[in-house]
């Protein structure tokens, strides 16, 4: 969540609850509902981090209201973030997230990061692929986990070509 509330604030500096409202919408209805606190818990370890400071906006009534902006630190690590391919790699949503959040925010390109974790799924599927022809065709317990595991990276593929294909519907139609 930290890395999703950076990529945000690299948008705009912005007030806690509007991190919440956007982080609802990127993340979409499948996922469950967010609170305010883990997104104020979330600023505090930033700010304490030195990823976020704190700027007190002047209201016409009562105290001043907090706007979080990134530090230079803060930018380098959505930078270095959006560019990550993870190992082990990031689940399904935390991509999702990723290409949701560098589309609004314009930090990235989605098709570069989907281009860039298909490369990633490519080289793990080949190297699955060789122990599998190691095992002499033979049908054990780790032939089946080599299965299995084929499997699943030939699905997050099919998944993967799905996303190339909407974020580059997206894109020429100036959508995020």
């Amino acid at each position: 969540m930290q890395e999703a509330v950076l990529a945000l604030l690299a948008k705009e500096p912005t007030h806690g609850y509007e991190l919440q409202l956007r982080l609802q919408e990127a993340l979409g209805p499948s996922a469950p509902a967010l609170n305010a606190g883990q997104v104020y818990v979330a600023l505090g370890r930033l700010e304490r981090a030195g990823l976020v400071a704190v700027v007190e906006a002047a209201t016409d009534a009562g105290p001043g209201r907090k706007t979080y902006e990134l530090t230079a630190a803060g930018h380098e690590r959505v930078r270095s973030w959006l560019e990550s391919v993870s190992r082990p790699r990031p689940t399904l949503a935390e991509f999702h997230l990723k290409a949701c959040l560098a589309a609004r925010t314009g930090l990235a390109d989605p098709v570069d990061l989907v281009d860039r974790h298909r490369r990633e799924v490519l080289r793990r599927l080949r190297d699955v692929q060789r122990l599998r022809l190691a095992d002499d065709g033979e049908q054990t317990a780790s032939s089946l986990l080599l299965d299995g595991l084929t499997l699943q990276l030939d699905a997050e593929l099919r998944w993967l070509d799905a996303c190339a294909r909407h974020w580059e519907r997206a894109t020429a139609r100036g959508e995020d």
